[in-house]
């Protein structure tokens, strides 16, 4: 009985650390790296930035980040690591089109911009998205 029950908590302790860990662990496998910007939307290097749709490339995160307007008030901020097969550290450019942000470098895997899902190609998860928040000068960029 004694030898059961130490099994028994032995096994739920192994149970709690095993889910820990993997809340902890990022879905898509893109390495961690903080993320901490601040851009100035009227600032002509983010002019693209003043309209709906409109979006910018900048340094930071693990491949880059594409920052776009998704609408007056909000914003969205992804990294363009892509998903797929992450250690070959291919990234994603937008389209011609500005709805969807496409792998040309390696698998052809094409997300959706306005939520990063993926839409075509092998890439089962959406790309990584960071927090934004606009107070109607200033996006923050965070995570």
């Amino acid at each position: 009985m004694n030898s059961t029950r130490f099994l028994l908590i032995i096994g739920s302790f192994v149970a709690v650390l095993t889910t820990s860990s993997c809340e902890k662990s990022n879905r898509s496998g893109i390495p961690y790296v903080p993320v901490n910007y601040q851009i100035t939307v009227s600032n002509p290097e983010f002019s693209p930035l003043l309209a709906v749709g409109g979006y910018v490339t900048i340094a930071g995160g693990s491949q880059g980040i594409i920052v776009y307007r998704y609408s007056p008030e909000e914003f969205r901020a992804y990294d363009r690591h892509c998903t797929f097969m992450v250690d070959d550290n291919c990234r994603v450019t937008m389209d011609d089109t500005f709805i969807s942000a496409t792998d040309t470098e390696c698998c052809d895997s094409q997300f959706l911009i306005i939520d990063g899902a993926p839409i075509s190609g092998p890439a089962a998860i959406g790309l990584q998205q960071y927090n934004t928040n606009y107070d109607g000068n200033t996006l923050f960029i965070f995570n």
